[in-house]
């Protein structure tokens, strides 16, 4: 069997410098790969990543990409009334789409990242039959981060490790002061990388133009309970901001772009029962069309007990128990067990 040839993403963090080193302990042919998006804030020291890691980085400048796939998605999705997860997006069309092709140019075989997730495959679990790679989550339930890559393709996980995958935070963190491994980068991965402090409004703003239109903010009986600032400066299930007297806070519940309408109510009218998804990515060789499977809402959401009826690339979503501020835009992530069935997006 050939030796593996392995580039490791290293965004300058922790998780990344743990995974790399992990890698060159037990792979003789291992790069790093560093990708900027434009929007970084200030210079990072990547020759310390050199040294620490004892390996080449190959540097790319991604941010014509991630503006035209990462930030407009973010954006329109915004002023659609949704509510997007650009990271999802980015792990599909920048770290594990062209980032990975740009490995694979590069002579790699597989691409690695610091994820706390199971990827199974062959490289993987080279002692099981496997014609299809899977996701599962990692050993650490709090960092678990395979919801945050269940948008990838069955091809795309057939060259992906995550060396992380038996990991806790704590016990990186620990391995990282005994090797004298020191992060450039404190920021965690989940956050959005693109938004400064002055938040997601201004950046919309300063993207689009737009300026913030005064509308309606309506009850769930339809009765006008106040005035907004701006739609897109609110996402479902969102209570700050209102700033509509009541007996108790109101919530969004829907949100009008076309009509310029904040829907709004108490928060026992945030539960539902069911939702819709649409452009849903399979990947269980159980096709079973009423699976019993726990369903994710994102990413800080427990998963709950569902059942999903599924047409193609188009399903609904019925829940044991209801779930509230079901927010469309967001990832519905399904779940048997630890391995990720399949996702859609929220409609």
């Amino acid at each position: 069997m050939k030796t593996p040839v392995i580039a490791v993403a290293l965004s300058g963090g922790v998780d990344s410098l743990v995974a790399g080193f992990l890698l060159k302990k037990k792979y003789a042919h291992v790069f790093g790969l560093h990708f900027t998006t434009g929007y970084e804030q200030g210079p990072k020291n990547m020759a310390s990543l050199k040294d620490q890691l004892k390996m080449d980085i190959v540097y790319l400048d991604l941010s014509e990409a991630f503006e035209q796939k990462v930030v407009k998605y973010f954006v329109s999705t915004y002023i659609q009334g949704q509510t997007p997860n650009p990271c999802m997006v980015c792990n599909q069309k920048i770290k594990f789409g062209i980032l990975l092709e740009q490995a694979k140019k590069l002579g790699a075989d597989y691409l690695a990242t610091g994820h706390y997730a199971t990827v199974v495959n062959t490289l993987t679990r080279p002692d099981q039959d496997i014609s299809c790679a899977w996701l599962e989550k990692g050993t650490d339930e709090k960092k678990d981060q395979s919801y945050f890559l269940a948008r990838l393709s069955c091809h795309q996980l057939s060259r992906i490790l995550c060396p992380l995958a038996d990991f806790t935070k704590g016990k990186v963190k620990d391995l990282a002061v005994r090797h004298n491994i020191a992060p450039i980068s404190a920021k965690e991965s989940q956050d959005i990388c693109f938004i400064s402090s002055t938040g997601f409004c201004e950046f919309i703003t300063d993207k689009t133009g737009m300026t913030s239109q005064k509308g309606p903010v309506l009850d769930i009986n339809g009765r006008q309970v106040g005035t907004h600032t701006g739609v897109f400066r609110f996402t479902i299930g969102q209570r700050r901001g209102i700033n509509c007297p009541a007996p108790e806070p109101y919530y969004v519940r829907k949100i009008d772009p076309v009509t310029n309408t904040l829907h709004v109510c108490f928060k026992q009218d945030l539960a539902q029962t069911d939702m819709a998804v649409d452009s849903i990515m399979w990947n269980d060789p159980d096709s079973d069309n009423a699976q019993e499977l726990k369903t994710k809402i994102r990413y800080h959401h427990k998963e709950s007990e569902s059942r999903l009826f599924r047409k193609g690339a188009a399903g609904r979503v019925v829940f044991k128990h209801p779930q509230y501020a079901i927010t469309p835009g967001q990832a519905a992530v399904f779940y048997k067990g630890k391995r990720v069935s399949g996702s859609g997006i929220i409609q």
